[in-house]
């Protein structure tokens, strides 16, 4: 594809453990000093235990110290490009804020948006 983040989550998108849904999801975050974490979907029998691709991203980031991020990219394959769900709009909002989100699939076609166009009215730490 001719960009790091978006091979990442490609990559990532290849470990994923879908065994349930067999709908696999890849995600990469780059931070501010251009390290890429991935991460992709983990699925569990009880479903409400799954995990999505962004928040496995996200939180291996966090835990590794990184505090401040660019952007993400999430791969998935299928034609209708596939957005973060609502949990993962989420955590991306509280953590990352307004970044670029790329959405991609394995046949190179290629979306983009800001954060604040998929999650135009977030609940955050302003409300508090």
């Amino acid at each position: 594809m001719n960009d790091p983040l978006l091979d990442a989550a490609l990559g990532a998108r290849q470990h994923a453990f879908a065994p349930y849904s067999k709908f696999q999801v890849g995600a990469a975050i780059e931070d501010s000093s251009g390290h890429i974490h991935t991460g992709c979907n983990v699925e569990n029998a009880t479903y409400g235990l799954t995990v999505c691709a962004e928040r496995v991203a996200v939180f291996k980031a966090i835990s590794e110290g990184v505090r401040q991020f660019r952007r993400v990219a999430v791969a998935a394959d299928t034609d209708v490009l596939t957005p973060p769900c609502g949990a993962c709009r989420q955590i991306l909002w509280e953590f990352c804020g307004d970044v670029e989100i790329v959405l991609v699939n394995p046949r190179g076609k290629i979306e983009t948006y800001q954060m604040r166009d998929l999650f135009p009215k977030p609940f955050d730490a302003s409300y508090l």
